[in-house]
């Protein structure tokens, strides 16, 4: 194994948040819970060499959420299996080009998948398993490409079942002994999981209505996790230097924005396993979560040494963290940029009707009947799309009645060859 040396120094730091702007935050967190209906939620900020957490209101029906409480953090658990992956390459154990197939034994994998495209979303694999009851070599080997490997970006839950495959391969544990055992124990952080007794309750958007949890075995390393934020706040430290889980030369490579992926709609690019925010001057990492009803949020900003996170009970929390992140500045924390792009709106093409796929999703727009077009989702209807000049599109959230950002076409108006929705990109068929 390789000696971890040469620990990268922690950037400057911002003063600690204090008694009255930890005050003043759980009074807008409980505020921002009652006008999105998200039943309880969690606020850490680490700044300073300190932590500062506030809660408001319940966990689950007569339990009210505490700074223990822990809730499912749906696809921040891929930072927690990214940053072991990354430990192990450090380490000497995996390599980040070496073909999946040839650590795994398995000539039938494609020789070109490698550890680096799985953990950057650039595999080319599909969003999910066709059958997640089944073998993951199995669905990855029958998969049907989205793109040429290394070519685009398209969030993948298949690619991170299959990096929890190599985790299990080169320590010789189960994924969850091994992030339990490697990660999250020297962190002081007790493992639980979404099916453990105890965690959090997720809520349907009107806040009432109880969601249970799903998640297949096999996507494990892409979403089982349940944490309180301020378990979140210790995992981001581990990328400001603390406490030394990774080399100067591994931290960068997994920070390091991924040339060719292109996050459209998650963020502005993506590392090895850390989403991108805002630009060289001014740069978050981190990660967003959904589970059943849940919806939780992670930052990390470098250059202040400030760790942010948000774990909210309800299907409303990411409209609550949207709002959230708009203060930040009024706690003398570093304002969170969102780049945002103006277009503006063209009739709908034609020729960009039809119906596209990534993995077991269909996606179709098509003729609305009113003169307009919609999105059908498998099934799923939203209205009122409207088309931009740059490619992109909105539609209208059924749930807030607001037009929303969806995701954009790709090709030339009237041409799409592709779409790319949620980060996912779907090829027309």
């Amino acid at each position: 194994m390789h000696s971890r040396k040469e620990r990268f120094d922690p950037p400057r730091q911002r003063p600690a948040p204090g008694a009255g702007n930890a005050e003043r935050l759980a009074a807008v967190l409980a505020r921002l819970a009652v006008r999105h209906r998200v039943p309880g939620a969690q606020v850490a900020v680490w700044s300073g060499g300190e932590t500062a957490m506030v809660q408001t209101g319940v966990e689950s029906r007569g339990r009210p959420m505490r700074e223990s409480s822990r809730v499912p953090i749906g696809s921040i658990t891929k930072v927690a299996t990214a940053t072991l992956a990354m430990v192990l390459v450090s380490d000497g154990d995996l390599e980040l080009d070496q073909p999946v197939g040839e650590i795994l034994g398995d000539p039938g994998l494609p020789a070109s998948l490698t550890l680096r495209g799985l953990l950057s979303h650039t595999s080319g694999l599909p969003s999910d398993p066709a059958d997640a009851a089944g073998n993951c070599r199995r669905e990855v080997r029958s998969a049907e490409f989205v793109c040429e490997p290394g070519t685009a970006f398209s969030y993948s839950n298949l690619g991170y079942a299959l990096v929890g495959q190599l985790i299990e391969d080169v320590t010789g544990m189960g994924w969850r002994q091994a992030v339990e055992s490697i990660l999250l124990r020297p962190l002081d952080i007790e493992p639980v999981y979404v099916d453990s007794p105890g965690v959090a309750t997720g809520h349907a958007r009107d806040g009432e209505r109880p969601l249970a949890q799903v998640l297949p075995p096999m996507l494990d390393p892409a979403g089982a996790l349940a944490l309180s934020a301020r378990d979140l706040v210790a995992l981001g430290r581990v990328h400001l230097g603390k406490p030394g889980l990774l080399d100067v030369v591994t931290a960068s490579d997994l920070h390091r924005p991924v040339p060719g992926a292109e996050p459209f709609g998650l963020a502005d690019g993506w590392g090895l396993g850390l989403a991108c925010f805002g630009d060289e001057e001014s740069r978050w990492l981190g990660h967003d979560g959904t589970a059943d009803g849940t919806s939780c949020h992670l930052r990390i900003d470098q250059a202040g040494a400030c760790v942010l996170a948000l774990t909210a009970n309800g299907a409303g929390g990411t409209d609550l963290w949207h709002d959230l992140v708009g203060e930040l500045p009024e706690f003398g924390l570093p304002p969170h940029r969102v780049q945002v792009a103006e277009s503006c709106p063209i009739p709908m093409p034609e020729g960009d009707f039809g119906s596209f796929r990534n993995g077991a999703i269909g996606y179709t727009v098509r003729p609305d009947g009113l003169g307009g077009a919609c999105l059908d989702v498998d099934g799923d209807v939203f209205p009122e799309l409207t088309r931009y000049a740059d490619g992109t599109f909105t539609v209208r959230d059924p749930a807030t009645g607001r037009a929303t950002p969806c995701g954009r076409f790709r090709g030339e108006p009237g041409a799409a060859a592709a779409v790319e929705i949620g980060g996912r990109l779907a090829r027309r068929c």
